[in-house]
């Protein structure tokens, strides 16, 4: 695992956007994938917001998406082993670029057929505590939900195919999630840091 965690760092290091194929296997987001499938055929997803929890907001002009956050309280043995590999990703991360991070949170996330989220940092004003944005794509079939990252006067699509993550910091670079016209689903969250 070590050469795919360097193969997301170098990448990053190289255009402030780091990307890798096989981040996670094709049975682990098989089974994530099928965590979603699930949930969202249980109405346990929820409509996402903005700001923190003491500022929500919840506008569907501005985001559509659903969510439902992991937690190894779930014992979910496929959540289990997506913690063990960030785990090992995070012990990495800190020990070849002394990047100090101390947690993460992650959350699964599910657009719908006609959903979006509109251009945004991933940084509370209140809270600057996520270091870095983490996006694992889980979607085999893909029409739309390109994530459009913004560089200053230029911006990357990045298509979400199943196998691909991507990673950034959470302060810097702005992006959104343009509308897609199949359900998209991932693994997204933060490397956080303390403050």
């Amino acid at each position: 695992m070590n050469i795919i965690f360097d193969e997301l760092i170098d990448s990053y290091l190289a255009t402030n956007v780091g990307m890798v194929k096989n981040f996670l296997s094709t049975a682990l987001s098989s089974h994530l994938a099928d965590n979603i499938s699930k949930l969202y055929a249980n109405d346990r997803l929820v409509s996402a917001g903005t700001g923190n929890d003491l500022l929500v907001n919840h506008n569907k002009l501005i985001r559509s998406d659903k969510i439902y956050w992991l937690d190894r309280i779930h014992n979910n043995p496929y959540e289990n082993d997506f913690f063990d590999l960030m785990d090992r990703f995070v012990g990495h991360l800190n020990s070849t670029c002394y990047a100090g991070i101390t947690g993460y949170e992650f959350h699964y996330t599910l657009y719908e057929k006609g959903s979006f989220y509109k251009r945004h940092l991933d940084n509370f004003k209140q809270n600057g505590t996520r270091a870095f944005s983490m996006i694992m794509y889980l979607n085999n079939e893909v029409d739309g939900g390109d994530l459009r990252i913004y560089q200053g006067n230029s911006s990357q699509d990045i298509a979400p195919n199943a196998g691909k993550s991507v990673f950034f910091k959470s302060n810097e670079l702005e992006h959104e999630v343009l509308v897609t016209h199949l359900p998209r689903m991932s693994v997204t969250g933060w490397l956080k840091v303390a403050r």
